[in-house]
């Protein structure tokens, strides 16, 4: 592995600083073109390679200088043709978030992550870069009565644990209690408490927007969560979604809503209280879920696609 990315950093060097087309690579290595084209993808996943734009050179009126103005957000739109499928126009998306995220990471950052299908494809794309003291804790809970839902919660915080070297806290609770009052009694537990505490001291948050319905469904809808009577019941109550599954109407109310005095993910003020808070969203679905979660004033950094950010500076 090592001889592997000592290549890719000369494929690399050799084509960035010294300008060398991948034919004169390919000579210069001892190997084929196709060969250079992977090494220097790999340059670029595993970090050797960090390409930016200076945004001071964007041209104004795009669509995240709209969306960024409106929802006083910092607004990255990725650029998906509208025949592309969800799964493609997904990737793209978590590439990008994974992009700013490992952007922000810096030795002894506390980053927390609330689990879901949209933070998994995040979680697959981060470059691989050792940190010194990160700390990755779980936002929410993911137990049901059907599963633990460890294994999958478990499979994301150790992805990005691993990519940066990290410990990794889990939050061991349902992602909703049967009962308000077991949430309350659970809540004074010392060793509940003692994930709390950490989750208060997260310097990021990394997470999805949750939605009915859509191509590629969230994950809080479709693994177990909620049957189809309690997602009915939910609907006609006016939830359009979740944010780390604490459940929101369109006008970005929730503290009314039964349910969330049973969620154990942070309500949209408690997230707030994290410095950088950054939501990575694709899919048409989740428009009215999005919009909901924007007006709690919950994310301060939004990753979506091209598609959806039109729908949403279209929507009055």
């Amino acid at each position: 592995m090592n001889d592997r990315n000592t290549m890719a950093y000369r494929a690399a060097a050799l084509y960035y600083r010294h300008h060398q087309t991948t034919e004169a690579i390919a000579k210069d290595l001892g190997t084929s073109r196709a060969t250079v084209s992977r090494l220097l993808k790999s340059a670029r996943e595993l970090g050797i390679v960090k390409i930016e734009l200076d945004d001071s050179f964007r041209p104004s009126g795009q669509l995240d200088h709209r969306i960024a103005e409106r929802f006083k957000v910092r607004a990255t739109v990725v650029e998906t043709g509208p025949t592309m499928s969800a799964l493609m126009r997904m990737e793209r998306v978590a590439h990008e978030g994974a992009r700013l995220l490992d952007s922000v990471m810096t030795d002894g950052t506390v980053l927390g992550v609330a689990w879901g299908s949209t933070v998994t494809e995040v979680a697959r794309f981060l470059p691989t870069r050792q940190l010194s003291d990160v700390v990755v804790v779980q936002l929410n809970g993911a137990g049901n009565a059907r599963h633990t839902g460890i294994p999958y919660s478990g499979s994301i915080l150790g992805s990005v644990a691993t990519a940066y070297g990290g410990q990794m806290v889990h939050f061991p609770v349902p992602a909703f209690f049967d009962q308000a009052a077991t949430k309350q009694a659970m809540w004074g537990e010392r060793s509940v408490q003692a994930v709390l505490q950490i989750q208060r001291k997260a310097h990021v948050a990394l997470f999805g927007i949750g939605a009915f319905g859509g191509a590629i469904p969230s994950h809080v809808y479709s693994g177990g969560y909620f049957d189809a009577d309690q997602q009915k019941t939910l609907r006609t109550q006016g939830v359009v979604g979740d944010i780390c599954t604490v459940l929101l109407r369109e006008d970005g109310s929730y503290a009314d809503l039964e349910v969330n005095q049973r969620a154990t993910g942070p309500t949209p003020r408690e997230l707030a209280k994290i410095p950088r808070r950054i939501a990575v969203v694709s899919g048409g679905h989740r428009l009215q879920a999005l919009r909901a979660a924007l007006q709690t004033g919950a994310i301060t950094d939004l990753v979506l696609d091209e598609q959806l950010a039109q729908a949403l500076v279209l929507q009055r």
